[in-house]
């Protein structure tokens, strides 16, 4: 396998307060042959000038910049469309990876010649203190479990654009990330999960994950629009992601 390229994609809009930690722990990785690409989304703060310093010391991050705001979904096929690596991997500005994220992935792909592999990772607060909890990855995630819930947490996921080619996200302003992950899924057989904690995603407020009612539209959005399935299939889908996120999903939190 050598030391294969991997594109790191990262969409940025406003987040100041938070870039600096997301691409030191990119910088931080043992892994050393990876690309950033910066999506900064029309932000009206500080996070250009900020990524901008890090562009001048290193070679391997790249800023792309919208004129004006399209949304996560635009802005990650961006940074799809400009990689030039073998794999693919997403890290949000407010989130972190853990220095070995990528050194450990790539050896599980390698090992079990997985096209899409995923972690367990640790939700941290808006200030940056960590919660007592793991959201544990599963050993082994399908297309058909993934289309119950969201399983792989989109700040873990690498996947082989040698294997796959490269996979867009649906221009969508939610979940887009799912649609990315069921699509890349489907096409390249099940997900490899390792259950080592990876990653910290940030919980921010007002975040999808903390309104249930808008979180319901948009996986509806993903089910009818997306996937195109009819109005009753998608009815009956979003009854079985109930189940699943309230009574089968919370089993995967892990108190630490």
């Amino acid at each position: 396998m050598g030391s294969p390229l991997v594109s790191v994609i990262m969409p940025a809009f406003n987040a100041e307060n938070f870039i600096e930690a997301a691409v030191n722990s990119v910088i931080a990785q043992t892994y050393s042959n990876w690309e950033l690409f910066i999506i900064d989304d029309a932000s009206t703060d500080a996070t250009l000038s900020k990524v901008e310093k890090f562009a001048k010391q290193d070679s391997r991050i790249k800023i792309i910049q919208n004129k004006k705001n399209q949304g996560t979904g635009v802005s990650r096929n961006k940074g799809i469309k400009a990689a030039q690596g073998d794999f693919i991997a997403f890290l949000d500005a407010d989130d972190q990876w853990k220095p070995r994220k990528l050194e450990i992935q790539l050896e599980v792909m390698q090992q079990q010649d997985a096209a899409v592999c995923f972690s367990s990772y640790q939700p941290i607060e808006e200030n940056g203190n960590s919660r007592s909890e793991i959201i544990e990855a599963l050993p082994i995630l399908t297309h058909q479990k993934l289309l119950k819930s969201n399983y792989l947490g989109n700040l873990t996921g690498i996947y082989s654009a040698k294997k796959l080619g490269k996979i867009y996200a649906p221009e969508i302003r939610k979940r887009q990330d799912w649609a990315l992950w069921l699509e890349a899924v489907e096409g390249g057989g099940p997900a490899i999960g390792v259950q080592r904690c990876l990653a910290k995603y940030r919980v921010r407020k007002g975040s999808i994950s903390g309104n249930k009612l808008e979180m319901l539209k948009y996986n509806f959005n993903v089910y009818h629009k997306v996937l195109g399935f009819s109005f009753f299939k998608s009815v009956g889908y979003m009854l079985v992601f109930l189940k699943e996120h309230f009574f089968i999903k919370p089993k995967q939190v892990k108190r630490i």
